[in-house]
């Protein structure tokens, strides 16, 4: 299990209340699970976000093929104007 961050960018930091927490997940699907519960509109956020993984995009890889190391940095970024 890696302890690392995971910061939240624009509609993401407003629907998680927080710029940035502390989390202990194995996979990227595990934190999104983690991170989902009890928070409808994050799980709403995240639903339609990208995200990156220590500034590397995880792109359409299955979020649960994602491992997280000790230390990482995850970054969730909705969809801006535009895109």
């Amino acid at each position: 299990m890696a302890r690392g961050k995971i910061r939240y960018w624009a509609a993401a930091k407003e629907a998680a209340g927080v710029a940035e927490e502390a989390f202990e997940a194995a996979t990227l699907g595990e934190l999104m699970t983690k991170i989902t519960e009890n928070r409808d509109d994050l799980a709403r956020v995240v639903s339609r976000s990208s995200f990156l993984v220590d500034g590397s995009p995880v792109g359409k890889r299955a979020h649960d093929d994602v491992r997280l190391g000790d230390g990482v940095t995850v970054e969730v970024l909705p969809p801006f104007a535009g895109g």
